[in-house]
């Protein structure tokens, strides 16, 4: 509706996930480099956190742009699944037919015969899966099993798995220890500076051909106060500027339009930071101390489980060390009795031979 009014070829600051209109500000860049190295390296697990809104689909949308062509490659967007159920969505997703109704190690083995087949024709195979933080504890470690997919030197799946920051707290349970082991490569994506977020719209401003004058100084300081720094928070609140720019007939977007935008947004859907604020020390001051006692004391039974169950994790580790010490040591006397019945019998075979020769010696020199 605006874009001819100010000269734009298309919408600067639409909501669809764009890798055409990515900024790599200094956070994003590192994220990038991350991600890519977990694939050029060939690593089992990598993981990429940061918040709603963050721009994690748009980074991996532009490094799937740049991915090589001997790479297949797999996105599952619904997380809301049984474990039983993930391998038929990776079959699914990687277009390999099999039969309706199979088991899952049935369907195990058909992965495992596709991943083979690939391999052989030197191909990659990525599978990336976005919401991980809605994924049961069982479909994680489905997951993790899916690593022990692999030749004597490769693996045969690398696997991506995207999420909110609450993934990360979510893989730091002791039950899913094992799974943290295997992520090599991990990253979180945090919010932009206030310098990046300028840079940030004067970038999507002039990708959609129009430029920063747009809008003023005061407003740029007021999207970041409001927004904190993500991307998608952003881009409603400067579509939603230009937007009242165009009905005002001006193309100079000050602060007065921004905060009419806030006022009206306010009951839209549009959270920012400063809201979050707001709204956090409007519950302390209403918490009571009880309440506040009773968040304590869960916090320190929490702790206290936490170290039980590494102090657990301890002894079993300390008991496995001190089997195998034992174990290797058994080996070890069994082996130096066996080398010693084996010296035994050569000494005796020796002193046969020796006997025979020394004998014939002896009848020689008589003849």
């Amino acid at each position: 509706m605006y874009t001819d009014f100010f000269g734009f070829t298309e919408k600067p600051f639409s909501l669809v996930p764009n890798p055409n209109y990515l900024y790599l500000s200094y956070k994003h860049g590192h994220a990038l480099t991350f991600l890519e190295y977990g694939l050029a390296e060939k690593v089992g697990f990598v993981m990429l956190t940061g918040e709603i809104g963050i721009g994690k689909t748009t980074l991996i949308r532009h490094m799937l742009n740049k991915i090589e062509d001997d790479m297949d490659v797999a996105v599952i967007f619904n997380t809301n699944i049984m474990s039983t159920d993930l391998i038929h969505m990776i079959l699914d997703e990687f277009e390999v037919e099999y039969t309706d109704g199979i088991g899952k190690a049935k369907a195990l083995n058909i992965l495992y015969d596709f991943l083979i087949e690939k391999y052989a024709d030197k191909r990659k195979v990525l599978l990336i899966i976005d919401e991980a933080q809605n994924l049961s504890d069982e479909v994680l470690e489905e997951i993790r099993m899916l690593s022990n997919l692999q030749t004597d030197e490769d693996m045969l799946l690398q696997i991506m798995i995207v999420g909110q920051p609450n993934l990360r707290d979510k893989i730091q349970d002791p039950g899913l220890e094992q799974f943290a082991q295997r992520i090599s490569v991990s990253y979180h994506l945090s919010a932009m500076t206030q310098e990046e977020t300028g840079a940030y719209i004067a970038h999507r401003l002039k990708k959609a051909g129009g430029g920063p004058e747009i809008f003023s100084m005061e407003f740029v300081e007021k999207i970041f106060e409001v927004s904190g720094g993500i991307p998608r928070t952003i881009n409603l609140l400067c579509d939603a500027a230009l937007l009242y720019g165009y009905a005002d007939s001006t193309k100079e977007i000050g602060l007065d339009i921004l905060e009419q935008v806030i006022e009206d947004k306010g009951g839209m859907g549009v959270f920012t930071k400063q809201k979050l604020n707001n709204t956090a020390e409007t519950i302390l001051k209403d918490d009571s101390q009880e309440k506040l006692k009773d968040k304590i004391s869960k916090l320190e039974l929490r702790t206290e489980q936490l170290a039980r169950a590494m102090n657990g994790q301890l002894k079993r580790t300390e008991s496995r060390a001190e089997f195998c010490r034992d174990e290797m040591v058994s080996t070890l006397k069994s082996q130096l009795e066996a080398e010693r019945k084996r010296s035994a019998g050569l000494e005796y075979m020796y002193g046969k031979l020796k006997g025979k020769y020394d004998f014939f010696t002896q009848f020689k020199r008589v003849q």
